[in-house]
């Protein structure tokens, strides 16, 4: 059985293997648990082409070792495999028509064929139960080495257009698939261009119906699809930089810049101190609060049926607001907000799958602080985030109740300035945030921009 220490530097290996960047943290510590260590002597045939089949997937760790291809080729340096080189089963099929020969002591991984499903691709999710919603919207389909493609669910928040955090979850959920698992994001920003479109009815059939049938079947929506581009900025031993582009008929419609860190130890102080609030499990759920509001005869009729027109399913994320706050048109709502929240559901151990969770529900309701302290008596007012900034300090856990803290510190020029701390229930900062948004009294009760200027 492998130690911890021993399985740690067999994950730290294979993190750096080309052909498993595209495998989560998960994924890779399956891996290495099962992972047998091969080693040969100058000339050992590690692989002849008589083989009828291969014994799995060989990673090669120390010393090298030679493919003896077609007459004349064999001296070729393409046919010399060096340490994170790899061959086998799976990646030239199951009869190998040549052979492998160590040309020095040589060492492999090999993970043999019962175990070669865990090659697969999966999300970044990779978790054994069936997946949530959220990791489900948090599914990027890879259409090259650095393009993804996400999808907007029937189910999903959206408000006659893609969700901003969605924007911002799958920015990074793309570009952590491009990072090797050991740096985590420790801080994005992110500018939204255009509104996304969620209606197909100008794009192409035949391209939704395609993307319908490679993930979600009957679950898939016709909504058109968001190409997500990356840019490898920088790798660095420490930290990696990405940008991210996101392209809707053929149009740049957000951008999001992230910066990746391996963990590293060093100083540890907290200033913010997380404000005293009731436990999350005493509060009532912002689903039950606005099924008591359509039917609470206390609030204007008007505002009941706004919710009960607006309100379509529950949210992938409970929320619990730490006080009562009904923002009607009657009753203006202070400039700040703390409320619980967490996942629906158990998510896996990966913290890339929590952060990008948390980027998700960071904007389910940020922009509205700047706006509601103008709200007045049927005015419908809808604000649109135009950038948003998220730092994250400490290891968390999405699926887990955390406290958003949030204050406008001002609104002037159609834009209003709000920031924002997120703390565990320990009470440790775990991610500060800031936002700008766009303030604008609106005409009609839903509307739709195509542009955010």
């Amino acid at each position: 059985m492998k130690t911890e220490s021993s399985s740690s530097s067999v994950v730290e290996f294979l993190e750096k293997v080309p052909l498993l960047h595209r495998l989560t943290s998960s994924s890779l510590k399956k891996i290495a648990q099962v992972l047998v260590f091969k080693r040969y002597e100058r000339g050992d045939y590690v692989v002849g082409r008589d083989d009828e089949e291969m014994e799995g997937v060989y990673f090669v760790v120390e010393g090298q070792a030679q493919v003896l291809g077609p007459v004349g080729e064999e001296n070729c340096t393409e046919f010399f495999l060096k340490p994170f080189d790899y061959f086998g089963r799976g990646i030239f099929g199951n009869v190998y028509a040549v052979d492998v020969v160590a040309v020095s002591q040589l060492t492999c991984l090999l993970l043999t064929s019962d175990h070669c499903h865990l090659l697969e691709t999966k999300p970044i999710c990779d978790s054994d139960n069936e997946r949530s919603l959220l990791e489900r919207i948090l599914y990027m389909d890879p259409l090259d080495l650095n393009v993804f493609r996400g999808f907007t669910l029937p189910n999903a928040p959206a408000l006659g257009k893609v969700f901003g955090g969605q924007f911002v979850a799958q920015g990074l959920a793309a570009a952590s698939k491009t990072v090797e698992f050991m740096k985590l994001v420790h801080s994005l920003h992110a500018y939204f261009l255009l509104s996304g479109d969620i209606n197909s009815k100008d794009f192409n059939l035949n391209m939704l119906l395609l993307a319908s049938t490679l993930l979600f079947s009957s679950e898939s929506s016709l909504a058109v699809p968001i190409i997500y581009e990356v840019s490898r900025l920088r790798d660095g031993n420490n930290f990696a930089t990405r940008r991210v582009d996101a392209r809707q008929k053929g149009k740049t419609i957000f951008t999001l810049f992230a910066s990746f860190q391996r963990e590293q130890q060093g100083f540890d102080h907290q200033e913010s101190n997380m404000p005293h609030m009731l436990p999350p499990e005493t509060l009532v759920s912002r689903d039950e609060m606005l099924q008591r509001r359509m039917t609470d005869h206390l609030i204007p009729r008007y505002y009941r049926n706004k919710v009960a027109t607006q309100y379509t399913a529950p949210l992938p994320i409970d929320i619990r607001f730490c006080e009562p706050n009904y923002s009607t048109e009657e009753r203006k709502s202070p400039s700040r907000l703390k409320y619980w929240f967490k996942a629906r559901g158990e998510l896996s151990d990966d913290q890339a799958l929590h952060r990008c969770v948390v980027a998700f529900a960071s904007d389910l309701m940020y922009a509205f602080i700047s706006s509601d302290p103008h709200l007045k008596k049927r005015m419908s007012a809808v604000p649109v985030s135009l950038d948003h900034s998220m730092w994250f300090h400490r290891p968390l856990r999405a699926d887990d109740w955390l406290l958003f803290v949030m204050v406008n510190l001002t609104a002037s020029q159609s834009r209003g300035l709000a920031t924002g701390e997120m703390f565990n229930r320990k009470g440790e900062l775990v991610v500060s945030l800031k936002q700008e948004a766009l303030l604008k009294e609106t005409v009609t009760s839903n509307p739709i921009l195509d542009s955010k200027l």
